[in-house]
């Protein structure tokens, strides 16, 4: 058994605005495991200003990783709890190399072709007419359920363009669901989040900054919003610290992100303690391309999640790596009878061989 990792630089079709800024690009580190029979193949993804992972000794430490790939990703994962994103490509390596078709990690119905996984659309931060156009894009295309990032545009703007939604739209018709990405003030954050209540909203996710318990754990109690927790999961990686900071806040929901929290087995612990405290979740992608997206979406279908998912970021790149995933009528489906584009890898790994 050996493995290699590879760096891929994703482009955006479209240059996407968030709080943080305007992304192009996005990183994202490849690793393969072969031996004589076949491969395995697992993303790791980085989001620049978001993943905690260490970005001085990162490529060090896929490197470690592949040179020791025979331990076993159980002695590997104690290696990386500063590293999520190489947990979540090291945990979904395996998983590809011990299936027997590298890209069906869990056989299901979904990999069959014949289930789907409902989704929201993505829309992002832009001038109020870019806004516009986004939503009616995903109407049009049969979105039932939208997410809209907020938190870039003048607030009064962002209400006037959700009452518009609303005035066209009931919540019967279109679930609206924002994404703050923490960019409200502590002081000015439930007078806002009263104001939004107007537009009948699903949830928002993560009002404000991270690590500030007490002022979200007010906030969880007193808004009349639904609040989901997205960033405030990352870096926390003990059960007792996990379980602390629920029972502290006390949130409506919690976003997974796999690649953030350190995989699917860490992902796995969140919903167990979010369980025990009636606290549902969806999972989100951290913009994987195809190979994270694959291995996240079936992981979710599993769990039989009865909440849309944020998994429909598979068509935002001009390179991303073709497969069978695609989206239809705000649904996520698999199609068995495509193939996926392999060449993407072997020309990866003959070069390394070089």
């Amino acid at each position: 058994m050996k493995a290699h990792y590879f760096r891929h630089l994703l482009n955006f079709k479209v240059p996407s605005g968030t709080s943080r800024g305007v992304l192009k690009t996005k990183e994202s580190w490849f690793i393969v495991i072969t031996d004589k029979n076949g491969y395995g193949v697992g993303e790791c993804s980085l989001i620049t200003g978001l993943s905690p992972d260490p970005a001085s000794s990162y490529e060090d430490k896929l490197k470690e990783i592949c040179n020791n790939i025979c331990l076993g990703i159980a002695v590997l994962r104690t290696r990386l709890e500063l590293y999520p994103s190489i947990l979540f490509g090291l945990e979904t390596a395996y998983l590809s190399f011990e299936s027997l078709d590298p890209f069906v990690l869990m056989a299901s119905s979904f990999t069959k072709g014949e289930k789907a996984i409902p989704i929201n659309g993505l829309i992002w931060m832009g001038e109020q007419s870019f806004m516009k156009k986004q939503i009616k894009e995903k109407i049009e295309n049969g979105f039932d359920c939208i997410k809209i990032k907020i938190g870039a545009l003048n607030f009064d703007l962002e209400c006037k363009l959700l009452k518009s939604l609303r005035l066209e739209y009931s919540s019967k018709d279109i679930e609206i669901r924002l994404d703050a990405n923490c960019s409200f003030s502590p002081n000015s954050a439930l007078e806002k989040l009263k104001i939004l209540s107007n537009y009948d909203i699903h949830s928002i996710e993560q009002p404000i900054r991270t690590k500030m318990w007490d002022q979200m754990a007010f906030l969880c109690e007193k808004s009349p919003l639904a609040i989901a927790l997205d960033e405030e999961l990352i870096g926390l990686t003990s059960l007792k610290m996990q379980t602390k900071m629920l029972s502290f806040i006390n949130p409506s929901y919690i976003i997974l992100k796999p690649s953030l929290v350190g995989g699917l087995k860490a992902c796995d612990s969140w919903i167990k303690i979010a369980g025990s405290k009636k606290i549902n979740w969806w999972s989100t992608s951290a913009l994987e391309s195809n190979i994270g997206l694959n291995a996240i979406s079936q992981w979710v279908f599993n769990k039989e999640s009865k909440m849309k998912q944020g998994l429909g970021t598979g068509q935002l790149y001009s390179n991303n790596i073709d497969s069978p995933c695609y989206i239809d009528k705000g649904f996520l489906k698999y199609n068995p009878k495509k193939n996926w584009e392999t060449a993407f890898f072997s020309n990866y790994i003959f070069k390394l061989y070089d």
